[in-house]
This record gives C-alpha cells, structure tokens and sequence, in this order.
C-alpha cells in the first residue's frame, strides 16, 4: 500500500522503493510516537508523503510538472492562490468530520486509494467505503459552504 501511495505520487518506481524502504525504517525508528488516533496505515502515508517531500527539496524539484509555458504563470498565479485558500479552508473543516468519514476521505484523496483498499483497511464492504466517502464529501461540502 505504502509503495503504491508513492508510486502514484512520484511516478518513479525505482525511487517509491527507494521511499518505501524509507518509510518503513522512519517508523521503525519512531513506533513509539504512534499514538493509536489513526489507522497504521494512515501513519505509514504521512510518513511517506514527508519522505517524498523531503526527497523532492534535497533533488530541488517538483516530480511529474513539466516546466509551465510562457504567460501561463501570470494567469497560473491567482488561480494557485485561489486554489490554496480553498484547499486550506478544506483542511480545516475535514480535521472537524468525525470518524471514520475523516478517515476515509484523507485515504481516497490524499492516499489515492481504492474504495476496494480502503474496505479492506477497515473490514467492512467496497459499498461501505463508496457511502463514507460519499457522505463524507457531502459533509464536508456543507461545512465549506456554510462559511462562505
């Protein structure tokens, strides 16, 4: 799972292993800090997706972005910044969904996997994991849009 959530992020195989390896050995290290408020798995990503993070400052570049064209950073610009508040505001109003819809919201979108995945994760039916999600979305929306 840790392997495929880098894979998907970086597009690198080689370099995923490398991450994954990483990963692994990062937990190690810290098990102790694991507090139990989420799923193994989900703490395995987090640590995954810092890794890659990490990866990418040492390397000083972004995987899988082509350099933009000419005049599209103008225009790139404010949509980026528009982009961002939004994304911050559904930050903020996921971290207050309760379990498990935050649970598997972050894993579909952040962790990018299946509801297949996910239903094997908590032990429940693929049909579970599509009305979660489903209704987490929706939650999350109402959340956003009572703000405005």
């Amino acid at each position: 799972m840790v392997f495929r959530f880098l894979l998907s992020k970086c597009g690198d195989e080689a370099l995923a292993e490398e991450l994954t390896a990483e990963t692994f050995y990062q937990a190690y290290l810290h098990i102790g800090q694991f507090r139990g408020e989420c799923r193994i798995e989900t703490w395995l990503c987090e640590i995954a997706k810092n890794a890659l993070r990490k990866e990418q400052r040492r390397r000083g570049r972004f995987f899988g972005r082509e350099p933009s064209e000419s005049g599209e950073a103008d225009n790139g610009f404010f949509d980026a910044i528009a982009d961002k508040e939004q994304a911050m505001l559904a930050h903020k109003h996921l971290h207050t969904l309760r379990e498990p819809y935050r649970e598997v919201f972050m894993l579909r979108v952040f962790g990018e996997l299946s509801f297949r995945d996910i239903a094997g994760i908590f032990g429940r039916s693929e049909v579970w994991a599509k009305v979660t999600f489903y209704r987490a979305k929706n939650m999350l929306i109402e959340k956003m849009e009572g703000e405005k």
